[in-house]
């Protein structure tokens, strides 16, 4: 992954066409532009022949190499991308904001993108090199002319990027879980008793001696009736806070230079001299 300004460029390869096509289809529905997306080589122009060919920058007729040229990346990567697509992997890159570099990550690994650095440790077991770097030429003019020869002066120039990596993760899962209560509540209840014991009186003026009648009485009992009620007791907030550093990288460059030793004069030597 590679970073210019408030955009990064997410890029990952695959081993064929249709896993690229569902991957950017993925993309495209979480809401990357599809002008944002791009799709290295856009046909397949290679025969099979061709693909097991170790890749040479030389002669890089389908311009792979060069096709990687405006994305921000070393030439070591760039080279083992073109590699990559010599032998018949797609590559699917994508120009999303900061906002969107972790989904748009995700949703490449979801659907099988090539371990890059397993696949370049298999190609150096078959014989590939690798990158080599910038390589000093002769340049000879032709013959009767005037002839000479070109000694290149080199020079390494640092190139600084950024790259996401990933430093850890947390999961936060919710989940239902059960556990046994109780609760003490006392419950009343009333029963009806029916007694009859034997009486001798004398019947009062106003008790009708042959008047019917009905009593009812009724019977009751508590029981104890559950009822539940859900309450927020807490909450757990899952976000992610940013800030800036500044790292100073340091390495170290080459260069080379040309010195010109001059014997017809002065039998000596000019150090630093440049150009003959």
């Amino acid at each position: 992954m590679s970073t210019m300004m408030n955009h990064r460029t997410v890029t990952a390869l695959f081993n064929n066409r249709n896993e690229a096509t569902r991957a950017v289809e993925d993309l495209v529905n979480a809401g990357i532009a599809r002008s944002d997306i791009r799709v290295t080589p856009e046909n397949d122009v290679s025969s099979p022949a061709e693909l097991r060919a170790p890749y040479d920058e030389k002669r890089d007729e389908k311009g792979f190499w060069a096709s990687l040229a405006d994305l921000f990346m070393p030439d070591e990567d760039r080279y083992t991308y073109a590699e990559a697509m010599n032998r018949g992997s797609i590559m699917v890159s994508a120009s999303v904001g900061e906002a969107q570099a972790e989904t748009a990550e995700s949703i490449l690994e979801r659907h099988g993108t090539i371990d890059v650095d397993e696949s370049v440790a298999s190609w150096r077991n078959e014989g590939w090199a690798g990158y080599q770097g910038a390589t000093a030429t002769a340049q000879t003019e032709q013959p009767g002319a005037k002839s000479s020869q070109v000694l290149p002066e080199v020079e390494e120039r640092l190139r600084v990027g950024k790259r996401q990596v990933n430093s850890g993760q947390v999961k936060v899962r919710s989940y239902v879980v059960e556990k046994p209560v109780s609760e003490a509540v006392n419950l009343h209840s009333e029963n009806v008793q029916v007694e009859r014991r034997p009486v001798d009186r004398a019947l009062g003026a106003t008790e009708d001696a042959f008047k019917e009648q009905t009593i009812e009485a009724q019977a009751t009992s508590e029981e104890a009736v559950i009822s539940k009620d859900v309450r927020v007791t807490g909450e757990v907030l899952v976000g992610k806070e940013g800030s800036d550093r500044t790292e100073t990288v340091q390495d170290k460059v080459r260069s080379t230079e040309v010195d010109v030793e001059d014997s017809r004069a002065t039998g000596g030597r000019k150090p630093g001299a440049r150009g003959l």
